[in-house]
């Protein structure tokens, strides 16, 4: 059976997952999808599947199919549908889930990240604006003007919390739109990923940057061995599992109890495959605690969340 989706715009997907999941709502009894947002092409990913299917099957005692949408617009009307009962979804994907597709948070994944030096567990981690150490910069206030390396706009550690925190140092204004950073800095660059934010910064290309505190613990100490940290916003919310609305009884509980056994040791190669590379475990949460910093930050900076067709 074909398990990749492909999704277009929200606007458009919602006809493209009734085509192509191929699973009618009255199915769901019998047989559990889970779609899961791609932490590295949906091929290479159906192929790992199926380890992690069969596992899921032994624990509920009914078929699993795992999916891969090629983007969340997927994920959010193959829950609104229906036609998945459960979905691994970043943070702000999954904020988006429960607005428009009424679906909830019910696990929240615990990552290993670093907090100011310290290496941690935890369901949440924070990022840092920094300077070179021989920046006269002491605060954000100081950079009017100058230029700034974000890792990506739909970061939200990289950005959505970042620009939060601009709001609240009232450095901009979001008014009427979105916030927008270029009515402070100088000059803005979404440079694509934090070690390209750190090559601009540590290049001379920018006079500041983020890191956060769930990249490559190499990475992050080194940022932090060359800089200093002149802004924190957080926390940020980490990965999480999503229900359906209308994904209830008996099937909901076994389908939960058995991925709260993913949590043995021996299965946290597998996760990282499918939630993050950070994954250790999953925890019982529900939408209102798990995202509460998140949506905060979201009604700070009025932000949209729009993927690439």
């Amino acid at each position: 059976m074909k398990k990749i989706i492909v999704g277009s715009a929200i606007g458009t997907a919602g006809l493209l997952v009734l085509c192509s999941l191929q699973t009618p709502p009255e199915a769901a009894a019998e047989k559990l999808v889970i779609a899961v947002q791609p932490t590295s092409t949906p091929e290479q990913l159906t192929a790992q599947a199926t380890e992690l299917e069969q596992f899921l099957e032994r624990e509920t005692g009914m078929a699993v199919e795992i999916r891969f949408p090629t983007n969340y617009a997927g994920v959010v009307e193959a829950l609104r549908f229906g036609h998945a009962q459960a979905a691994f979804m970043s943070a702000w994907p999954a904020a988006l889930a429960g607005q428009q597709a009424g679906a909830e948070i019910v696990l929240a994944e615990v990552r290993e990240v670093t907090i100011g030096s310290e290496k941690t567990e935890a369901p949440y981690y924070y990022s840092y604006w920094v300077v070179p150490r021989e920046s006269p910069v002491q605060k954000l206030s100081d950079l009017q003007g100058k230029r700034a390396a974000f890792p990506n706009p739909l970061s939200t550690s990289g950005y959505v919390a970042p620009l939060a925190r601009m709001v609240e140092l009232k450095l901009i204004d979001k008014g009427k739109q979105e916030a927008d950073p270029k009515n402070f800095f100088g000059d803005v660059l979404f440079s694509g990923g934090y070690a390209q934010a750190w090559a601009a910064l540590r290049g001379g290309q920018a006079d500041v940057s983020i890191i956060a505190g769930d990249v490559p613990e190499s990475l992050y100490r080194e940022v932090l061995a060359s800089t200093r940290v002149i802004e924190t916003q957080g926390p940020i919310p980490s990965h999480a599992v999503v229900f359906s609305r209308n994904f209830e009884g008996a099937a909901r509980q076994k389908l939960l109890d058995a991925l709260l056994k993913l949590n043995e040791p021996g299965k946290r190669e597998l996760m990282r495959k499918f939630v993050s590379g950070l994954f250790v475990r999953f925890e019982p949460t529900d939408t209102e605690k798990h995202l509460g910093s998140l949506n905060n930050y979201l009604k700070l900076t009025g932000l949209s969340f729009s993927e690439k067709k």
